[in-house]
Order: C-alpha cells, then structure tokens, then sequence
C-alpha cells in the first residue's frame, strides 16, 4: 500500500477498523491509491451512515414511539 493512502487510513481509524474487515479493499488500495472516496461510501454504507439509512432508523424509532404511545392509551381504559 502506498504510504499517502497508509496515512490516511491511520488518520481514519474506522476506515481503517473497515479495511481490516474487509481485505479485499487493501488490494484496492494498493492498485490504486484514488479510490479512497470509494472506500469512504463503502465504509459510510457498512456503518449504517448514509442519508437514506440514518432516515430510516429515526423513521422505525418515531413508529417504536407512537406504538408505544398507543399501547400506554389502550392500557390506561
């Protein structure tokens, strides 16, 4: 691995948590040092950071709540 893209995944520790995960990306890298936006999108989608999935989780949380809320209305009759 080049040492600029070595850099950059010690300066990144849940990329570089996400390399060791997922070896196939040291070959990546090594090949070809740019795809570090890549490795970044692949490690946002592993984690659960895109927009889209961050979205969802507060949706599923805001349903858990009004089933909650719902469940204390029915009880409190």
């Amino acid at each position: 691995m080049q040492a600029n893209a070595y850099q950059y995944l010690k300066e990144n520790p849940k990329l570089a948590h996400f390399v060791r995960l997922n070896p196939v990306w040291y070959r990546y890298l090594s090949r070809d040092p740019d795809r570090v936006q890549e490795l970044e999108k692949a490690s946002k989608q592993f984690y659960g950071k895109t927009l889209f999935q961050q979205v969802d989780k507060i949706g599923n949380h805001v349903q858990m709540v009004n089933m909650l809320i719902n469940f204390a209305d029915v009880m409190k009759d």
